[in-house]
């Protein structure tokens, strides 16, 4: 970029570094922040920096949290014999607008990616097979996606928990509300088959 100052040029590349956001969306959002006013630019800024020195993750269940808690581990109204075990963050939000769970969670920050290097010491395993170890729990609900690497992950995780003595089931996946039947492929229509339920 030949034509931009060096400032907005680095701008523009962190942008582009945000999952989804290609070269034009990055510009875009760089622009829009130098032409913010100044205080609105600085809180942005700001609200950038906090988020990265006050959010860790839960020393219970590894989502994120501001303290050592995240707020579904404070909650003295979850039902703590229930872990529902997810992938990321974003899956506890989406679990969460449903309003109708009430156990409990368990992050494990990613899935098995041999192709990335990821294997059980990289996720969130440990932690898990310790709150388990501690007693009190009598589901475990695997909730990682429906992708190899997240069914792969289910396996190994139920596998590993099996001997301790709690059951372990998962998520049904089917036909998503308003589909057609005609546009869904082999795999999901199996499991929309074996997860059915009665009327």
């Amino acid at each position: 970029m030949a034509h931009s100052v060096a400032p907005l040029a680095r701008l523009i590349e962190q942008f582009e570094r945000l999952p989804g956001i290609g070269r034009k969306t990055a510009q875009r959002l760089a622009l829009f922040v130098l032409n913010l006013p100044r205080d609105e630019g600085e809180a942005f800024a700001e609200a950038i920096l906090d988020a990265r020195r006050k959010i860790r993750r839960c020393t219970v269940c590894c989502n994120l949290a501001e303290g050592d808690l995240c707020p579904v581990c404070q909650s003295g109204k979850r039902d703590a014999a229930t872990i529902c075990v997810v992938e990321d963050p974003r899956d506890v939000i989406a679990i969460e607008r449903t309003r109708e769970y009430k156990g409990v969670y368990h992050v494990l920050h990613g899935c098995f990616s041999p192709m990335d290097g990821v294997g059980p010491d990289e996720l969130c395993i440990k932690e898990l097979v310790a709150r388990i170890n501690s007693g009190g729990v009598s589901e475990v609900i695997m909730a990682t996606n429906a992708t190899a690497e997240g069914e792969v992950t289910a396996v190994y995780i139920s596998r590993l928990l099996k001997p301790l003595g709690v059951k372990c089931t998962r998520l049904a996946y089917g036909i998503p509300v308003g589909g057609d039947l005609e546009y869904a492929d082999e795999i999901t229509l199996k499991r929309a088959i074996d997860g059915r339920s009665e009327f």
